[in-house]
C-alpha cells in the first residue's frame, strides 16, 4: 500500500495522520488525513500502490505525529459512499467465482498447485492469484485461459505456508487469532534452539503453528530467557551441595532455580546462592 505502515509515528502532522486497516493486511498504513471530516470505524477510499482502496479508519488525531513530510503520505480520498460498497460487495463475488473458476482449471489441467485466495483490486483492473506448490509449476497457459474468460489482467503469485496461514486466518493453540493475521508485519527466523532455552517439550505438534513451521511466538520471550538464565549456573556444571555433590541439570529461568542431580540420587531444586562456588 502507498501508505506508510511503520508501527510508532512520530513527527509534528499531530492530528492529520489517521490509521487505516485494509483487507488481508495486518498492519494499519499511515495516511493524511486531506481534511476529510472522519473518525474511528468509518469506511474510507485512500490511495494505494494498487489504485483506490477501501479500507476502515482505526486509529485518529495520533498525538505524536509522523516522521516523513505530510506529502510523503497518501491521502484519504472520501468517505466509502454507498456506491463504494456496492461496488465492494461485488468485487468480492467476482473473487469467488474467479476461484472456483481457477480451481476447475487447475484440474483439468493437472497443474500440482494448491489455490489458496484470489484478490481483485478495488477498480477490478487486476485479479491476483495466491497458490502454493512443492516446485515450479509452468501456469502460462492458466493465464491465458484466465484472462480470457474472467476479462482482466491475471497475476499468479506463489507463497510460502507461512504467508498461506496470514491469508486464510485462523486460531492458534492459544485460542486467539493467528499473529501473522492480526499484528505481525514480517516473519522473523525461528528456531528450534528457542524452544530449547525456553525448556518447552520438542514435540513438533506442541511447538508447530497451523502452517507446520514453528510458531512465531516462540522468539518473543526468547531473549528474556536468555537474559534470565545467564544468572544461573550452566547446565553440565558440577556443584557441591550440603547434600553431597552433584551436576545441575535443568533451568527454570522465571523462577530463577536450577534442578541439581545429585550424585548419591535424587534430585533437588536451589536458587543459584544456595550452591556452592
Amino acid at each position: 500500500m502507498s501508505g506508510s505502515d511503520q508501527t510508532a509515528p512520530q513527527g509534528d502532522v499531530g492530528d492529520e495522520v489517521v490509521g487505516v486497516r485494509f483487507e488481508n493486511l495486518p498492519n494499519l498504513c499511515y495516511y493524511d488525513r486531506n481534511h476529510l471530516n472522519v473518525k474511528v470505524g468509518d469506511l474510507v477510499i485512500a490511495e494505494t500502490d494498487r489504485g483506490d482502496g477501501l479500507g476502515v479508519l482505526q486509529r485518529d488525531c495520533l498525538e505524536s505525529g509522523y516522521p516523513e513530510p505530510r506529502k510523503a503520505l497518501g491521502k484519504l480520498i472520501r468517505r466509502a459512499t454507498k456506491q463504494d460498497l456496492e461496488q465492494d460487495k461485488e468485487r468480492k463475488e467476482l473473487e469467488q467465482r474467479a476461484f472456483r473458476i481457477c480451481v476447475e482449471k487447475v484440474g483439468a489441467a493437472g497443474l500440482a498447485l494448491n489455490l489458496v485466495d484470489v484478490h481483485y483490486y478495488f477498480d477490478r483492473s487486476k485479479a491476483v492469484f495466491y497458490f502454493t506448490a512443492d516446485a515450479r509449476v509452468d501456469f502460462r497457459e492458466l493465464v491465458k485461459n484466465l484472462a480470457r474468460q474472467l476479462n482482466i489482467r491475471i497475476e499468479m503469485r506463489q507463497i510460502g505456508v507461512r504467508d498461506k496461514a496470514r491469508l486464510v486466518g485462523g486460531m492458534g493453540s492459544c485460542g486467539r487469532e493467528l499473529c501473522c493475521k492480526s499484528f505481525l508485519k514480517d516473519f522473523e527466523p525461528v528456531s528450534v534452539r528457542m524452544a530449547k532455552d525456553q525448556n518447552l517439550p520438542l514435540n513438533p505438534t506442541k511447538i508447530s503453528g497451523v502452517c507446520g513451521r514453528l510458531m512465531c511466538c516462540l522468539m518473543y520471550e526468547h531473549q528474556t530467557y536468555k537474559c534470565l538464565a545467564r544468572e544461573l549456573p550452566k547446565c553440565g556444571k558440577k556443584v557441591q551441595l550440603k547434600q553431597g555433590a552433584g551436576k545441575v541439570t535443568r533451568h527454570n529461568p522465571l523462577k530463577g532455580t536450577v534442578v541439581v542431580q545429585l550424585e548419591a540420587g535424587g534430585e533437588v531444586v536451589l536458587k543459584p546462592e544456595e550452591i556452592k562456588s
